[in-house]
C-alpha cells in the first residue's frame, strides 16, 4: 500500500471516484485497444450503463475514439474503442554530449520526422537551437504550425530533479544545476518535460508498451551508451529515492583500481561497460597499446577511432578484436546487473544502447557474470533482455515524459 505523504497531498473531492475511474477505463482502452465497451464493462466487474457516461466524456474530449465493429457469432456488432493519436503530437529531444537528435511524434511513440545536430557548449545555447528547431519542425510536418502539440520532452544525460525540472548533474556534458526547462519554455510558451536518459525508458517500457510489460510490474532499464544509467520501476510506479537520483549505479565502483570515470573516481561500472570502454577495448587489442582516457584525448580521437556502431558492425562481421571488445564489456554489464538484481530483485531488466545491436554476442557473458555475482536462486535467473526499439529509444523515452501523466494514477492524498 501508498503511504499518503502528509507533506504533499491533495484532499479528494466529489468529483474525484468520476475522475479515478475514467482514468482507469483509458488505461484499459490503450493496454487492450481495439476493445469494446462490453468487454471493457467486463474487465471492469460493471454493468455497460455504469461504464456509457465514461466512454462518452472520453470521446467527447478526443483521447479515444471509436473504430469500426468486430465480427461477432450473433448480435449487434460492437463498436470497438481506440486511443487517438492522429493529430496529438509530441516533441521529442534526446540531448548527447556529441550529437543529439529531436523529432516529432504521436503520442503513440510513431516517429514522424527525425533530425540530428551537435550538442551546443553550454544550456543557454542548446535553449536557444531548440526554440528555433522546435518551430522549424512543428511549421514543416505538424498541421496549422503545431496545433494539438501535446508538449517537448527532453532526455539529458544526468541527474535530474522531478520537482523542479532542474539537471543537478551530468559530467560528460559537465553541467551543474541548469534550469533548462525554464529556459525552453519561457522561449516557446509549450510544456517542457526533462528527465534522465535512463528513467525516461523505463518510462517508455511502461507506458509506451503495455503489452511488454504487463506481466511484470517491477523491473529495471539499464541504457548503455555514453555513460550508464538505470531506471527502475517498482510496483508500476518509478522509483527515484528522497533526492531524485536512485539508480545511479553507473557510478558504482567495481574495480577500485580500474579505469579513470569522468566522476572523478576509478573503475565504475560506466567506465568499465560504456561505449566508450568498448571502443578504447577494441583499439587497445588491434594497436596492442594502451589507450589513455584523458577527456581531451578522447575528444581528439574522435574522428579516427571507430564508434560503437562500427565495432558492432565488424564483430557481426567476424572480426575477432571486434568480438572480443564485446563479451569483455558484456561481462562488465553483467556484473552491474547482479548489483540491481541483489538490490532490488526486479521481474527483468531491459538492457538499451547501440551495443544490444550484437546481443548474440552479449547474452551469455552477461547472464554468466550475472548469475556469478548473485546468491544462488531466483534471482540469477531475472530475465535480461535488449530494448526492442534500438534505433529511438531514447526518442520513445522523452514521448513518455509527455504523454505518461495522462495516464497515471491520480493522486488524490
Amino acid at each position: 500500500m501508498r503511504k499518503i505523504n502528509t507533506r504533499n497531498f491533495r484532499l479528494a473531492t466529489r468529483s474525484t471516484p468520476r475522475d479515478v475511474n475514467r482514468r482507469i477505463v483509458l488505461n484499459l482502452i490503450r493496454e487492450y485497444q481495439p476493445i469494446s465497451r462490453a468487454e471493457l464493462a467486463r474487465r471492469m466487474s460493471v454493468r455497460r450503463g455504469t461504464l456509457t457516461p465514461l466512454v462518452r466524456e472520453l470521446v467527447e474530449s478526443g483521447v479515444v475514439f471509436e473504430k469500426g465493429t468486430a465480427a461477432t457469432a450473433r448480435g449487434r456488432r460492437p463498436t470497438m474503442l481506440c486511443v487517438r493519436t492522429r493529430g496529438r503530437l509530441v516533441v521529442a529531444v534526446d540531448v548527447r554530449s556529441g550529437r543529439s537528435s529531436i523529432a516529432l511524434s504521436d503520442v503513440g511513440g510513431r516517429m514522424l520526422a527525425r533530425e540530428m545536430f551537435d550538442t551546443p557548449a553550454s544550456p543557454d545555447q542548446l535553449a536557444e537551437l531548440l526554440a528555433n528547431e522546435v518551430t522549424r519542425l512543428l511549421r514543416l510536418h505538424a498541421p496549422n504550425g503545431g496545433e494539438g502539440c501535446q508538449g517537448i520532452g527532453i532526455v539529458l544525460p544526468g541527474m535530474v530533479d522531478r520537482k523542479t525540472g532542474k539537471l543537478i548533474y551530468a559530467p560528460r556534458l559537465g553541467w551543474r544545476d541548469v534550469d533548462l526547462r525554464s529556459a525552453v519554455t519561457a522561449r516557446l510558451g509549450m510544456k517542457v518535460f526533462v528527465e534522465s536518459a535512463p528513467i525516461a525508458c523505463a518510462m517508455a517500457r511502461l507506458w509506451l508498451e503495455p503489452e511488454a510489460t504487463r506481466s511484470v510490474n517491477s523491473f529495471a532499464y539499464v541504457s548503455v551508451s555514453e555513460g550508464i544509467g538505470v531506471g527502475l520501476v517498482v510496483n508500476g510506479e518509478m522509483l527515484r529515492g528522497e533526492t531524485h537520483t536512485a539508480g545511479e549505479f553507473g557510478h558504482v565502483s567495481l574495480d577500485t583500481s580500474g579505469p579513470l570515470c569522468v566522476c572523478g573516481r576509478r573503475g565504475c561500472w560506466e567506465a568499465l561497460a560504456c561505449n566508450a570502454a568498448t571502443v578504447d577495448r577494441y583499439v587497445e587489442t588491434l594497436t596492442g597499446a594502451p589507450v589513455k582516457s584523458d577527456g581531451a584525448v578522447r575528444r581528439a580521437r574522435k574522428s579516427t577511432f571507430p564508434g560503437i556502431e562500427e565495432v558492432v558492425r565488424r564483430a557481426r562481421g567476424g572480426e575477432t578484436a571486434a568480438v572480443q571488445a564485446l563479451v569483455e564489456t558484456a561481462t562488465h554489464i553483467g556484473r552491474g546487473l547482479a548489483l540491481i538484481v541483489s538490490a532490488f530483485n526486479p521481474g527483468r531488466i531491459y538492457v538499451g544502447g547501440e551495443i544490444t545491436e550484437a546481443w548474440e554476442f552479449l547474452e551469455a557473458p552477461i547472464r554468466e557474470a550475472l548469475v556469478t555475482g548473485t546468491i544462488p536462486g531466483s534471482a540469477g535467473r531475472t530475465l535480461v533482455v535488449p530494448d526492442s526499439s534500438l534505433a529511438e529509444y531514447r526518442l520513445l523515452g522523452a514521448v513518455a515524459l509527455v504523454t505518461a501523466p495522462g495516464y497515471a494514477a491520480l493522486a488524490v492524498g
